[in-house]
């Protein structure tokens, strides 16, 4: 079992070989003054997600659980099986100019239901990026991932996480709904057909770049000032999620299938 590169805010991922990681908290250090509470965060994440793997049980577009749960530390953790491409951020950052227009709007559609499945059964994901997109099999299908920060009222889980920008709308309250969800909705579908986040040109940001970038996206997005769509591919079903058009995923799904069939593509 060895640690991979790609980690969560709260968790740790290792490989267990053919075709499947383990899921674990993160360990935190002893000698941290928030210790114990961390602990107890990262715990919680990875039960928040165990519960909701059990509600959502077995489907397509989420990502598959291998061999169940059998504590926090234990070698199983979380075991699920690993995507053979990555995550689709890493992935359109990569090959963005092999990337044809088909299969974005292939995406754009799998990424939609993976968000009309989890509100048909009473989740609010809170944290969607294209990092927490999974690409695997030879068509480069997407599994939606990451549930930790989740919330859930009929089963009484609140993750307690909101998106990172440009993913999230500073307009909104403080709080997981479905409007959050789907806001996301709107950048996810924006970078996916553009290959770029929205209010950047160029590569995605990391360390201080990054969180410059996101001050700056947050501050547009609060002011209500999105990128120009015109000329863009989806630009109305795009500016219907950031700027409330739909009121549930159901809606934003059927705008996704009217754009895809004006495109002339069969799905």
């Amino acid at each position: 079992m060895h640690e991979l590169q790609y980690c969560g805010s709260t968790s740790t991922f290792y490989s267990l070989g053919e075709g499947t990681i383990v899921k674990q908290p993160s360990k935190v250090w002893s000698g941290n003054a928030n210790y114990e509470a961390l602990e107890e965060e990262h715990k919680k994440a990875l039960e928040i997600e165990r519960q909701l793997f059990e509600l959502l049980g077995h489907h397509e577009m989420i990502v598959p659980i291998a061999n169940g749960y059998r504590g926090p530390y234990a070698e199983s953790g979380i075991q699920l099986a690993e995507a053979n491409h990555g995550n689709l951020q890493d992935y359109i950052d990569t090959h963005n100019k092999q990337i044809g227009l088909a299969l974005r709007w292939k995406w754009v559609l799998q990424a939609t239901r993976a968000v009309e499945l989890l509100h048909q059964k009473g989740v609010i994901h809170s944290d969607l990026r294209l990092e927490n997109y999974l690409v695997h099999s030879p068509e480069l299908d997407l599994w939606i991932c990451d549930f930790g920060g989740s919330f859930c009222d009929k089963l009484g889980l609140d993750g307690r996480h909101l998106p990172d920008d440009p993913f999230f709308d500073p307009r909104l309250p403080y709080e997981s709904s479905p409007a959050t969800d789907i806001f996301s909705l709107g950048s996810i579908f924006y970078t996916i057909l553009t290959g770029h986040w929205p209010h950047l040109n160029g590569s995605t940001p990391v360390g201080m770049a990054k969180l410059e970038f996101q001050e700056k996206a947050n501050k547009l997005f609060k002011e209500g000032k999105f990128p120009d769509l015109s000329g863009i591919s989806g630009g109305e079903v795009i500016d219907g999620c950031w700027n409330h058009k739909y009121a549930t995923a159901v809606e934003v799904q059927a705008a996704v299938e009217k754009a895809i069939k004006s495109q002339g593509f069969e799905m």
